[in-house]
């Protein structure tokens, strides 16, 4: 257990993020620790250890090294050069007394570097033997169980490394929310004359901002704001008076349902069909699916929904024109178009990935050892083209979990896309600072589970991540 501490707490002191997490988390120990260390080092001259001590220790080190006459002759150079540019020719005594004079001044601020050096890097043995014993080692876990907290999760490179993209999605947010609310609060449009009317009168504006909070400064606003993110309480919207957080949560169901299903299409879709392209290129089905892709690409969405309004719902009458939640019907047609996008782009992908795999030499050896063409395009060539085609996926999934507002729209899906981009012309500032941060948040979370899946999937990143 100590050398686990000691080992790890070396590797987190070398990094100066860490070393200042560690150093706050353990604060009751290092100073309890660090003071005695101070007074031993100040007033206790135990072998020449005191700073006093390594200070003549420093000295005669540095002596012995001639940094003393190398020190002088620098100076004596850099004179000469000054007094030859000022055109002076001073005696040489007085040359010789200035050297001097510099010469010490610097040697002893090199002496004393040395010797502050010497004493920080004398402190973490110190602390590592001083923290072993039973006495202080009871009073460290009780005072700095977070500083004990934070070098097992260092020690575990999976752990620190989802715990560094949390942090990091904190910033995100904050960040976002920052520069929305700041542009929100910069914008010309009135929410209280855009709601109230265009005759509204002075008092009843002033009431609404009164009541909304739009009166106080801009301050006071952005950290009611954080505020609300941090305690999850957003308040309510400006149109309705509805709970933000529970307008959220009763649309997030339904565009999550939207985004899985039009996800597991596309990728039944496209992952069979960029493989058959990759592994027969140029032929027939190559060219077909090449241009089935690029017209899934070009397409635009609220055109291919008006398209299947019209052929299945209006001529056909197969499947209802708008989303009725709970009829399972009403969900084929968004899902499709949404679906048909997103396989375009990751069968394309796949295509493109599986041909650069297929010309390496590993695939050439499994093919050489009679291995089943099956189990070398499942294994060795998608298997090592899974990066690229994960990426694409992971931020379409996550797009779309953000809501795609516009398929939305064509099929009247209540989803959150749709319900964002409505209240934003109000503004309605709660429900677009609320939209902001879960689109934060879902992009982040996306990412953070791709990269994940990236140390899973190529050895590579897993080594790379464990010597982080």
């Amino acid at each position: 257990m100590d050398e686990v501490v000691e080992k790890y707490s070396t590797k987190m002191l070398k990094l100066p993020f860490y070393r200042a997490l560690l150093v706050i988390c353990g604060l009751p120990v290092f100073a309890v620790l660090g003071c005695c260390y101070l007074f031993m080092r100040l007033f206790m001259a135990n072998d020449g250890q005191s700073l006093r001590g390594m200070k003549a220790r420093a000295a005669r080190t540095l002596r012995d090294d001639g940094a003393d006459k190398r020190i002088e002759d620098e100076v004596l150079v850099q004179l000469q050069k000054k007094y030859a540019f000022l055109r002076k020719n001073p005696s040489p005594q007085k040359i010789a007394a200035e050297q001097k004079k510099i010469a010490a001044k610097e040697f002893n601020e090199l002496v004393l570097a040395e010797a502050t050096q010497n004493n920080n890097a004398a402190f973490m043995p110190y602390f590592f033997d001083r923290i072993k014993r039973p006495p202080i080692l009871v009073f460290s876990v009780i005072f700095g169980f977070p500083m004990y907290l934070m070098i097992l999760v260092f020690s575990n490179p999976y752990v620190k490394y989802i715990l560094e993209r949390l942090v990091m999605m904190v910033f995100v947010v904050f960040g976002v929310t920052f520069l929305v609310f700041t542009i929100l609060y910069m914008s010309p449009m009135d929410p209280a004359l855009n709601i109230l009317g265009q005759h509204a009168t002075r008092d009843s504006i002033a009431e609404f901002n009164r009541v909304y909070g739009l009166d106080k400064s801009y301050f006071q606003q952005l950290f009611e704001v954080f505020r609300g993110i941090v305690t999850f309480n957003m308040g309510n919207s400006f149109v309705g008076n509805e709970d933000v957080i529970a307008a959220i949560a009763r649309l997030f169901p339904i565009t999550l349902t939207v985004t899985f299903w039009s996800l597991f299409i596309s990728l039944c879709i496209a992952v069979p069909a960029g493989i058959f392209s990759a592994i027969k290129p140029y032929s027939t089905f190559d060219y077909v699916f090449m241009l089935v892709a690029l017209l899934g690409l070009s397409l635009p969405n609220f055109w291919q929904g008006l398209l299947f309004i019209l052929a299945f719902s209006i001529n056909l009458k197969w499947f209802p024109s708008l989303y009725i939640v709970g009829n399972w019907k009403s969900l084929i047609m968004p899902v499709v178009v949404l679906g048909t996008g997103l396989a375009a782009s990751v069968a394309r992908m796949t295509r493109s990935s599986m041909l650069e795999v297929i010309k390496q030499d590993y695939v050439t050896t499994a093919k050489a050892k009679g291995l089943p063409y099956s189990k070398v395009v499942l294994r060795h060539i998608l298997g090592n083209a899974m990066i690229p085609i994960i990426t694409v996926v992971g931020l379409q999934f996550g797009g779309m979990l953000g809501g795609a507002a516009v398929t939305e729209r064509v099929f009247n899906v209540r989803g959150l896309g749709s319900y964002i981009v409505e209240r934003q012309f109000v503004p309605d500032v709660p429900i677009v600072l609320a939209g902001t941060v879960y689109i934060a948040l879902v992009v982040s979370v996306t990412n953070l589970v791709v990269d994940i899946l990236y140390a899973f999937l190529d050895p590579r990143i897993k080594s790379r991540m464990k010597n982080y």
